[in-house]
């Protein structure tokens, strides 16, 4: 397997660039990111169709990695519920090392692959769910052991890597490999490889949520009203969705509690 993340970067003597020519740099290779994506959307379709269904029959999307990869997982998970009123249970994010390692890294946490499966055991895993591996270098130990025994209890399996033909891959019924090339630090994955991650992690669960009616019309109508920017849009969206003032539609939201039952005055 050759590991495109490990190659080294198509820059040299970083440490003698001005910040404008680092940032210059940096934002050329940042642009390739989005093509390399696109090569994976068949593979991503495929992914999101195999985990609507699950969740209608009420399974859950789990994603599991380490480091940076973790992380993004984490995060996406967490932007769940807050964005589309699900709970906080159908997305969950497990990385090595638990919640603490999300601010320090927890030393070889990583290369530990029972830890993988132990963790998603404490969440009752089970066939009706689907778990998705993050992993950049597509080498991950506490990765590749989770998913190998996924696959032993027949639950559907996924990946998101960034190189070819990796050890992940070959314990994920649906790969998503998406070779990004050299890092502009060599073998940063947090840079190319992060953003390649974030990207289809944020078109997995949108586009997941969407068809599992989280959005109407293009307003997130199930959305958490957790802060005044939130309630000052859903006001707004009341607004022209029912053709009333402000007020009135304030008045509406705060007494059903979010836009789709403000809408549909408290009908659903």
């Amino acid at each position: 397997m050759k590991k495109t993340t490990e190659s080294d970067s198509n820059y040299d003597g970083l440490d003698k660039m001005s910040v404008s020519e680092l940032l210059l740099n940096i934002n050329r290779e940042d642009k390739t990111v989005a093509n390399s994506v696109e090569k994976q959307l068949p593979k991503i379709e495929e992914l999101v169709e195999a985990i609507i269904p699950k969740m209608k029959i009420g399974g859950r999307l789990f994603y599991i990695g380490a480091g940076t990869s973790g992380r993004l997982g984490i995060v996406d998970a967490s932007e769940c519920p807050p964005t589309f009123g699900v709970d906080h249970g159908l997305v969950i994010g497990l990385m090595a090392g638990g919640d603490k390692a999300m601010r320090k890294a927890v030393e070889f946490a990583e290369d530990d692959i029972e830890l993988g499966w132990k963790d998603l055991s404490e969440h009752n895993i089970n066939t009706n769910d689907v778990v998705v591996g993050i992993a950049a270098s597509g080498t991950t130990p506490y990765v590749i052991g989770a998913l190998k025994k996924c696959q032993e209890q027949k639950i559907t399996t996924a990946c998101i890597v960034c190189n070819e033909g990796s050890p992940v891959s070959e314990v994920s019924d649906i790969s998503i490999e998406i070779v990004v090339g050299p890092e502009f630090v060599t073998g940063s994955t947090r840079m190319k490889s992060g953003t390649a991650q974030k990207l289809v992690l944020n078109m997995i669960s949108t586009s997941v949520m969407i068809k599992l009616g989280k959005v109407k019309g293009n307003k997130m109508v199930d959305m958490q009203l957790s802060n005044n920017k939130l309630v000052d849009r859903g006001t707004k969206m009341i607004m022209k969705m029912n053709n009333v003032s402000y007020e009135e539609a304030e008045e509406l939201l705060l007494k059903y509690g979010s836009v789709r039952k403000a809408i549909n005055r408290g009908d659903d």
